[in-house]
């Protein structure tokens, strides 16, 4: 995410002064926003007592708590440059703690020319049902930002993104139980479910690596996971399973219906904006389940501050900006994208001080239940009848014992 004049730093939206660089960035960025097939879905609300369920079980915040060692955001908020064995230490909890769930999990390595020399990298892809011809992809970046020097070097990342990557993983454990119980309705022939599409979509999650720049922000020195990515699924074809439910059938990158990227979330009084028309709506749905939860005004779902975190959008225009980030290479080759960043960033971005301390426990909280509530409405997703066993494995089996079998 790059400015114009700021050297190093990734974008804000941009401003009236442009270089002719900058200029015709912006012109392919609008035409490839245009480009892309505005894939609309109807999306089914939940109930609220629907929601009550899934706001609380699990516990919302128990695995964003810094403070809690066992926490997910825990395990993830320490210095984590890539090529480093501490990037290699989250990578694999993140991984272990996603083939606990039984989902299927690829890691996308390669070597990246970086102005240090080479570098070992590797993306996280973790999908639900990888024979799926369809899939909605939330994803954030797990790496942090290398310096150099102490004490920059100890540079943490909280907002940055530790936060959204803890937000995926209690993500996919909410919704596992739920995601089971529809795909046991679907092998059954229960499931009462008229828009297939939804049943043909899986939930996908992605953790780049890399998303840092070394030095200066450059089309070569920025998001060495994302292009190295979206450049290997454009020339990847699906599998025959799913090319025949693909029409025509398409490489991988023709099976996304959305990226949704996570970044910089975390701290207090975020202002999240819409930048793209061609997901507007998706946009509007999720400031949708974030003033159902206000209007609920119980404190336990949004605390105390019902100040929204959403910029209100105009009918007919996006905010005319962009940031550069990991959703780019992706944007470029058509991809429908949604990108949650605050704007302005945190006044911590970049800085030592984006520790524990940045980030702010109920808002935290109201970010987990947003995505939970939002995805589930996105997949047609219901919270299963009490005394419904959701899962096969052992209670135990990801070291979680509250979070199996949620739901009886």
């Amino acid at each position: 995410m790059q400015l114009p004049g700021a050297p190093g730093r990734r974008r804000p939206p941009v401003s009236h002064t442009f270089s002719v660089s900058s200029l015709w960035t912006v012109l392919l960025l609008v035409v490839c926003n245009f480009s892309a097939a505005q894939h609309v879905r109807s999306l089914r609300e939940l109930s609220p007592a629907d929601i009550t369920t899934l706001a609380l079980t699990p516990d919302p915040l128990k695995n964003l708590d810094p403070s809690n060692p066992s926490s997910h955001l825990a395990k993830i908020l320490i210095p984590r440059p890539p090529d480093t064995a501490n990037n290699t230490l989250v990578r694999e909890y993140i991984v272990s703690t996603l083939k606990a769930l039984k989902w299927d999990v690829e890691i996308d390595s390669f070597v990246a020319d970086t102005p240090y020399g080479k570098k070992k990298m590797a993306n996280v892809i973790a999908t639900k049902d990888p024979k799926a011809a369809r899939r909605v992809i939330l994803s954030a970046h797990f790496d942090s930002k290398f310096f150099p020097s102490f004490p920059e070097s100890q540079f943490l990342g909280a907002t940055d993104s530790a936060a959204p990557c803890a937000m995926l993983l209690d993500l996919a454990e909410a919704l596992d139980p739920l995601l089971n119980h529809r795909q046991k309705l679907l092998d059954e022939g229960d499931e009462d479910e008229e828009d297939s599409e939804t049943a043909d979509t899986t939930l996908q999650l992605v953790f780049f690596d890399g998303e840092e720049a070394y030095k200066m922000w450059t089309a070569t020195d920025s998001i060495y996971g994302a292009r190295h990515l979206a450049e290997k699924w454009e020339g990847t074809y699906v599998p025959s399973v799913q090319a025949r439910r693909i029409h025509p059938p398409g490489n991988m990158l023709s099976t996304i219906d959305h990226l949704i990227l996570l970044d910089l979330l975390g701290s207090e009084r975020p202002l999240i904006r819409s930048y793209y028309l061609s997901t507007s709506w998706l946009f509007d749905a999720v400031v949708s389940v974030e003033k159902r939860l206000l209007a609920s005004q119980s404190s336990s779902f949004v605390g105390d501050n019902l100040q929204s975190f959403f910029v209100p959008r105009t009918q007919l225009t996006s905010q005319g900006g962009f940031i550069e980030d990991d959703h780019i290479p992706f944007l470029r080759r058509g991809v429908n994208i949604l990108h949650m960043i605050t704007s302005p960033f945190p006044r911590v971005w970049h800085t030592i001080a984006d520790d524990a301390s940045a980030l702010h426990l109920p808002t935290l909280r109201r970010w987990n239940l947003i995505f939970r509530i939002f995805v589930a409405e996105y997949l047609g997703l219901r919270p299963p009848p009490a005394g419904t066993t959701t899962r096969d494995d052992d209670p135990s089996a990801n070291g979680h014992a509250d979070r199996s079998e949620l739901y009886q």
